[in-house]
């Protein structure tokens, strides 16, 4: 924890699932974490709370990530409050499912506002932010390489930041801050279960090797292994945490 305290980590789309798990793990390292949101203000609150009362220190964020305005300002805020940003967690995502035919423009324009236009403007005020040994860390997905049906648009949202997350690690040259992305495969949460029935979610859970679903903190640790002292020469990489479904 020592190697962390003092440090601020921004968490986007913190406020559940995966990004809550992440937010909670990184402030048990020691980080000060912002619990980014977008509506859900009182599972964000919440969570900060859980967080305090373990001995961790958070603070809520409401940002639409697709707004590059909005964005700026929550950096701002942080730096005004906390000093300084040292690492950038993109997480905030939706995930629709429909064939390219049958997906419509709102279809498509809803996930790449917030998949990839939401991710790039966060990377954009980091890269200019950000303090020496800071991280970038792009959540992706698996879906890129697993090519299934209905996931087309949601997976090209994903194979962007993949694409931006090795242009990115580049052009920090010198600045000493490393960019990765971590590509979770099938994770039991409420954006991956829903709608799904018994049967594909059982299906689904015996495709990997280990013969399971994620669960959020098997992310989470990745994403803190990336964030702490030890992933400190890891950089432009992208980590499939999938139980080795691909």
């Amino acid at each position: 924890m020592a190697n962390n305290e003092n440090k601020v980590a921004i968490v986007t789309g913190g406020s559940r699932g995966i990004g809550a798990a992440i937010a909670g793990r990184l402030a048990g390292d020691g980080f000060t974490v912002v619990v980014n949101y977008a509506g859900s203000a009182k599972a964000a609150e919440e969570l900060v709370d859980s967080i305090e009362h373990a001995g961790g220190r958070a603070l809520a964020a409401q940002a639409d990530v697709s707004d590059a305005a909005a964005v700026a300002r929550m950096f701002d805020r942080t730096e005004a409050a906390l000093g300084g940003v040292d690492v950038l967690v993109n997480n905030a995502g939706i995930m629709k499912l429909a064939t390219i035919a049958d997906g419509d423009e709102a279809f498509v324009d809803s996930q790449i506002a917030i998949n990839l236009k939401g991710s790039i403007n966060t990377m954009r005020e980091a890269a200019k932010r950000l303090r020496a040994g800071g991280r970038i860390i792009n959540l992706c997905s698996s879906v890129v390489g697993l090519y299934q049906p209905t996931y087309g648009v949601y997976a090209a949202t994903k194979a962007g930041i993949e694409a931006i997350t090795h242009v990115l690690s580049r052009e920090l040259r010198g600045r000493n801050i490393t960019v990765n992305a971590v590509a979770p495969g099938p994770t039991a949460t409420a954006l991956f279960l829903d709608g799904k029935p018994q049967g594909v979610i059982d299906n689904l859970s015996k495709l990997a090797p280990l013969e399971r679903l994620g669960q959020p903190e098997d992310i989470a640790n990745t994403v803190a292994f990336l964030a702490g002292p030890d992933g400190a020469w890891i950089n432009g990489q992208v980590l499939r945490a999938n139980g080795g479904i691909i």
